[in-house]
């Protein structure tokens, strides 16, 4: 240990190692993922090995204190005592499981929920009922809506792929204004999905905030109204001042456009139908919450409502609505597949659920990072310097987050940082003067700040846009930066006028 600063409140000096250790962790991370192209899940478990080596005496993993990791299992340490590289690796691969198996389900039903939602139609028909709703004049709305709303239990890549077609055949029908569709779906679609469970990023920080998802949810939702307005606010002046042409792009022909233009309402799933796989664990979750809030949770059918809101359960009955549906509109637009409908369901999925399998890896390696990082002491030397020199833990979870995904590109990643340090340095909580959720907050707009060349999103809507990177850089770029500075003002204030404690 290297204790470099006093204290002023006590006499034991302020040891630097463990931020030594997140700094040197954070680099590597960084250097692994952006320049020797490591996958994230490599770079993200490596670091966690790091970090327990770099710590020095670690606990034994026991029965006692496997709580660091809220562990599912019992262990047996005998061989291991004393040894503190297998000490390392053992810790490491606990956070990794205990991280997966927590969120590996949701995930991969939202994974499903997304490609069924694409598949039969489904999408397609929440976003046309919008556009009758607002009509043509306010597709901006809609888009942007539409976003908002898929990008909750859709990744963001999947909406963008799902909108850009229907952007640019509204643009065609209309006859301009390109610009401000792609920019307020795209907009919208990145707040939830860095703001709103069940997407891996939020789902991870609320459970590394052990917070309740519900609430998460709500308190998501509601924080990401105002930059919401922004993202349409923004989308218009791009469009007056630079009136970017729809230009040939990948996956977007035009006889793609006009079969979009074409298409019946009758040939999709009715909306009710459509909606239930997105409204339904929204729904059902946060009612859950609520009643649990209000402590209404006296009667005989809370239980089963209870059963039913569980995150898992939710999300499990929204996906088997979702395939339902899928599976009618397969079977109704090719007869013969009748006999093989289970076979074709499973080649369909294959391909999403792998892409899921990644993500789960990815975020199971974040929270052997984040576990890592507690056992270190950075919770603890952190705090003792925050509190030293008064600053703020929104806005340190913020700049936290904000550096990492500045410096390495993925949101997520970004977010796993943010959550494994914050939950550090807050424990449960308890010694904030406003309610964690907060924290929770600032985590998420955090990871939205500066997209760039180094951001998986930036190429996907480069390419599938027809935008130049330069008028990427305009757009994108400056409108999420613009986000995460505005949504973290809006907690500063909110934290102080309404601390929910």
């Amino acid at each position: 240990m290297i204790p470099l600063l006093a204290q002023a409140s006590a006499d034991a000096p302020i040891s630097l190692w463990p931020f030594v250790t997140l700094l040197v962790c954070v680099v590597f991370i960084v250097i692994a993922i952006t320049r020797l192209r490591v996958h994230a899940f490599l770079a993200l478990i490596l670091a966690a090995i790091l970090a327990g080596l770099m710590t020095g005496d670690l606990p034994d993993p026991n029965d006692l204190n496997k709580g660091l990791f809220h562990s599912r299992v019992s262990l047996d340490t005998s061989e291991m005592s004393g040894n503190n590289w297998n000490k390392a690796v053992t810790w490491s691969l606990m956070g990794f499981g205990d991280t997966a198996g927590g969120i590996g389900l949701v995930v991969a039903l939202a994974a499903i929920i997304g490609t069924c939602m694409m598949g039969s139609g489904a999408a397609d028909r929440v976003v046309r009922a919008l556009l009758a709703a607002f009509g043509e004049k306010r597709a901006g709305w809609v888009l942007l809506l539409s976003g908002f709303l898929l990008s909750i239990p859709v990744f963001f890549d999947t909406v963008f792929f799902l909108l850009i077609p229907l952007a640019r055949a509204l643009s065609l029908r209309i006859g301009g204004n390109y610009t401000l569709y792609v920019v307020a779906m795209a907009g919208a679609g990145a707040i939830t999905h860095s703001m709103v469970p069940p997407t891996p990023g939020p789902l991870m920080i609320a459970d590394g905030l052990k917070i309740d998802l519900g609430i998460a949810m709500i308190a998501g939702l509601l924080a990401s109204l105002l930059p919401a307005w922004l993202v349409l606010f923004m989308a218009r002046r791009f469009n007056e001042r630079l009136n970017i042409p729809m230009r040939e792009a990948p996956g977007a022909s035009h006889q793609d456009l006009q079969s979009i233009v074409d298409k019946r309402d009758d040939q999709l799933p009715g909306l009710l139908v459509a909606s239930i796989p997105v409204a339904f664990p929204v729904i059902v979750i946060s009612l859950v919450s609520i009643l649990k809030l209000f402590k209404a949770t006296g009667g005989a059918f809370f239980p089963y409502l209870e059963f039913v809101g569980q995150p898992n359960i939710a999300m499990l009955i929204a996906a088997a609505f979702a395939i339902m549906t899928y599976a009618q509109q397969l079977l109704a637009n090719q007869p013969e597949l009748k006999g093989k409908l289970a076979k074709a369901l499973s080649e369909k999925l294959e391909s999403p659920l792998s892409t899921a399998g990644v993500i789960i890896l990815i975020t199971g390696a974040g929270g052997a990072f984040g576990g890592m990082i507690r056992l270190a002491g950075v919770g603890e030397t952190i705090e003792a310097l925050a509190d030293k020199f008064s600053v703020s833990y929104i806005l340190l979870a913020w700049l936290a987050t904000a550096v990492v995904r500045i410096a390495q590109g993925s949101a997520t990643v970004a977010m796993i940082t943010g959550v494994g340090l914050m939950s550090a340095v807050i424990g449960d909580g308890s010694g904030l003067p406003y309610h964690p959720l907060y924290i929770f907050l600032a985590i998420g707009f955090g990871s939205i700040t500066l997209s760039w060349m180094n951001d998986s999103g930036f190429w996907v809507v480069q390419r599938l846009s027809g935008f130049t990177e330069k008028e990427t850089l305009r757009t994108w770029t400056v409108l999420l930066t613009a986000i995460a500075l505005v949504g973290l003002v809006e907690i500063l204030i909110f934290a102080r006028i309404l601390p929910l404690v």
